[in-house]
């Protein structure tokens, strides 16, 4: 309600009316309400220019990263290094020359193999290791699109390892060449003399280079030089350092400090320091010494002529042919010594000292090895067969005198086989045989021994008509007219033989005579069979060719023309008549061919 003595007043604004209010609320009010929208913009244009600065550091960072990416394209990532060796931030190109220079002489030095107690080299590039730049250089991978890591790049480093190039059959090969260096045999300890003074071998283990192992530890390990620990097997020995110089001491020393006296009958041996130390032997035992032995025959080869005269040999029975009958000279036991009982306590005798080295011979009868009960057994009673050829020069008349003498009175027992070869060993000079003539292809030569195929097919047929059992024998491969065809052999020695074997359940006896013109080998034993000889009629001729000799020796020959010749034997008993057996052989001669000297 308005007062009647005043008029009435407009109501003043909220706002701005009446400044001099007195509400509290009011002093505050105002400022703020007016206050607020002067704030929003000031920090709308701060916010703007944070945004503008941050955009431009941005950008700026984006164009320096997008620039250092676009000139580091193609180069090794920043901070990498190869063996201490930097190579961050430069082309692949200049990376790989300087490693090359830098790294590459430090790491392509020879490889020192330790393979147990040996010492080895191996040349890298000859084992086919190489160092692979380009290889190295991919690991350190493509440049970075990590801003971070690139950022930080720019002060840390990162070691990439060095790649090497391997050819592993190449190192293989290399270390299979070092085999003769690293490997050896494992040596035995033994004792052997100079003269008469022993010296100890010390034992030493085998070794064997593991050559697969070892080159997968360098494949594994690299080029890089240094020492390598090769793996090897080894070969373990027997015997030990002690055991050797135990066996010096206590057996070869005292072995040889004096002669040995042998007792024999009426005869003294002497064993010398000398003979002793050659026939010692020594081997390994089971506990790491040497067992000892002593070689006889060397014992029985020094002893045996200091007392052959206390011996006396043993003779075989003879069959002789007197007045055209064979007869039985008895045999005669003979003496010797038993030298495996002799010898027995020589090792135990070595021991002993000086007048204590002695032992005696001991003797025992030596039978023959054909006494007169068993040469009387044989039935050499009756002549089986005899043939004999001529026709022969000179000089091959010696040969054939001498491989006579040689098999003249030989014999064979029943089951036994005989070979001409075997029966008179080498025929040469020194076992009395000449230079003679011999058919070498076809032409006439000369060599020793020429003529012992007459003997051979003289011998043959002899074995022939006494029905033996033929093993091996070889025709002329010309025929030769003094020879029966079909029924004749050659021989020579090392490959072509006359064999022969005794089935029958007696014996045989060879004799041969000889003349200048003729030799005759006669078969004696006890009859079983008949033999008959059915020669065949030559068929396929085979004319011969004409051959000119120039500037060398030449013996004008007519040749003769080839052919084809059987011959059966056909076998009786000699009792019964009966034909036990009935065999035909086929013989091609080939042609010999007609030789001209030319001037």
């Amino acid at each position: 309600m308005r007062s009647p003595d005043k008029p009435a007043q407009p109501e003043p604004s909220p706002l701005f009316d009446n400044p001099t209010r007195t509400d509290p609320d009011f002093t505050t009010e105002v400022p703020r309400i007016l206050a607020t929208p002067l704030h929003q913009s000031d920090q709308n244009r701060a916010l703007r220019r944070t945004a503008i600065l941050v955009a431009a550091v941005f950008g700026l960072f984006a164009l320096v990263y997008f620039i250092d990416l676009a000139m580091s394209s193609g180069d090794v990532p920043r901070g990498v290094t190869v063996a201490g060796v930097p190579v961050g931030g430069i082309s692949r190109v200049t990376a790989e020359q300087r490693l090359r220079e830098q790294v590459e002489p430090r790491l392509s030095h020879p490889i020192m193999l330790q393979a147990g107690d040996v010492e080895a080299t191996l040349d890298p590039r000859r084992a086919g290791l190489t160092l692979d730049w380009s290889a190295t250089l991919a690991q350190a991978g493509k440049q970075p699109l990590n801003p971070w890591t690139r950022l930080t790049s720019l002060w840390r480093t990162r070691e990439v390892g060095v790649v090497t190039a391997t050819d592993r059959a190449a190192l293989a090969a290399a270390l299979q060449g070092l085999l003769t260096t690293t490997d050896r045999d494992p040596i035995e300890g033994t004792i052997h003399f100079v003269g008469t003074r022993p010296i100890a071998v010390e034992p030493r283990t085998g070794q064997h280079l593991d050559v697969a192992a070892t080159t997968d530890l360098i494949l594994a390990r690299g080029i890089r030089g240094g020492a390598v620990r090769a793996p090897v097997t080894t070969q373990p020995v027997r015997t030990t350092a002690d055991g050797i110089r135990a066996a010096l001491h206590d057996i070869a020393e005292p072995a040889v400090s004096a002669p040995v006296k042998i007792t024999g009958d009426g005869q003294d041996a002497v064993l010398t320091p000398d003979v002793i130390a050659t026939a010692l032997r020594f081997a390994p035992d089971s506990r790491g010494g040497l067992t000892t032995t002593v070689d006889n025959p060397m014992v029985i080869a020094a002893l045996n002529p200091q007392l052959i005269s206390t011996q006396r040999p043993g003779k075989n029975a003879e069959i002789l042919i007197q007045g055209g009958a064979p007869v039985v000279l008895p045999s005669v036991d003979g003496r010797g010594i038993d030298w495996a009982a002799s010898l027995l306590p020589l090792l135990d005798v070595l021991h002993n000292p000086g007048s204590q080295r002695s032992l005696a011979a001991t003797y025992v009868t030596l039978p023959p090895t054909l006494s007169t009960a068993q040469a009387n057994a044989l039935g050499v009673t009756t002549q089986l067969a005899t043939f004999t050829t001529g026709g022969f020069a000179a000089d091959s008349g010696q040969n054939i005198r001498r491989v006579a003498e040689q098999v003249n009175g030989a014999i064979l027992r029943p089951g036994e086989t005989f070979s001409l070869n075997g029966y008179t060993g080498p025929r040469n000079a020194a076992t009395g045989y000449v230079d003679a003539g011999i058919i070498d292809h076809g032409r006439p030569s000369r060599g020793i021994g020429g003529g012992i195929s007459q003997f051979a097919t003289t011998l043959y047929n002899a074995t022939y008509f006494a029905g033996l059992t033929d093993i091996e024998h070889k025709e002329h491969s010309y025929y030769i007219s003094r020879y029966p065809a079909a029924r004749e052999a050659t021989v020579f020695e090392g490959a072509i033989d006359v064999k022969f074997r005794d089935d029958a359940p007696t014996g045989i006896l060879i004799q041969t005579a000889w003349t200048p013109t003729s030799v005759t080998v006669t078969l004696w034993g006890t009859k079983h069979v008949d033999v008959e000889s059915i020669t065949g009629p030559r068929t396929d001729f085979i004319d011969q060719k004409t051959e000119t000799i120039q500037g060398q020796p030449c013996t004008a020959t007519q040749g003769e023309r080839g052919f084809t010749v059987t011959d059966t034997r056909v076998i009786r008993d000699a009792t019964t008549h009966a034909e036990i057996s009935r065999h035909t052989r086929k013989v091609t001669y080939d042609p010999e061919p007609q030789v001209i000297c030319a001037p």
